[in-house]
């Protein structure tokens, strides 16, 4: 039985896995739509967002069946409850990559507003968290999901700096609001998309350690 179990938990991390590189290949490819004005792949975004729902459905049931035939506790039980949690942040992170290829859709309609500088480079830092989160929980390190939490910072000012950025081009030329709109929106999903891979790492360090670090990090 305990074999069993064990199979169990390590499907539900194949699972994850399986699911982290699809929003992986999301963001990369939304922010490439984006940069390349490229509608092909920004409906390829909105195709791969499907197979992210499935997953997410498949890893809940079988929480949720782990949680009723085995009563787990402990570290399995944090496991399992921590990866319900990492499951949601996922699904949310693949609907903020599928309104950034939206945000590119519309873009297309219209010349590019400035070159893109700033909204590559917070994609660039939003994807390295993501990607070091899910390193975090593969490997059980702590520090590396410290550190991921930290440098949310980093992504939180880059998109201020953005976002006034482009409010000067609204109040300059009145025809560039809706495009620098759009570009503002970009930058709030590439925001969120970082608060949420804070969350993975926020909760990699509950798995391991036992901690919640939620809100007070340094303590």
């Amino acid at each position: 039985m305990h074999r069993h179990f064990d199979e169990q938990l390590q499907e539900l991390k194949e699972k994850l896995l399986r699911m982290s590189s699809l929003v992986e290949d999301s963001i990369s490819l939304s922010i490439k739509s984006l940069v390349d004005r490229d509608e092909n792949l920004a409906q390829k975004v909105i195709e791969i967002d499907d197979a992210i729902d499935e997953i997410e459905i498949e890893v809940d049931e079988l929480c949720l069946k782990l949680l009723a035939l085995h009563q787990p506790q402990a570290r399995d039980l944090r496991f399992i409850t921590g990866s319900m949690k990492i499951v949601n942040d996922l699904e949310r992170m693949g609907d903020l990559s599928v309104n950034i290829a939206h945000r590119s859709l519309d873009l297309l309609k219209a010349p590019l507003l400035k070159p893109l500088i700033d909204i590559p480079r917070m994609a660039s830092l939003t994807q390295a968290m993501l990607k070091d989160s899910l390193n975090a929980f593969v490997n059980d390190d702590v520090q590396l999901a410290r550190n991921v939490c930290v440098r949310d910072d980093e992504v939180d000012q880059l998109n201020v700096q953005i976002f006034r950025e482009l409010l000067t081009y609204m109040l300059g030329d009145p025809t560039s609001v809706q495009r620098a709109v759009d570009l503002i929106l970009v930058a709030k999903n590439l925001e969120r998309i970082a608060d949420h891979s804070t969350n993975i790492a926020e909760d990699v360090i509950y798995i391991v350690d036992a901690r919640v670090v939620k809100h007070h990090l340094d303590e």
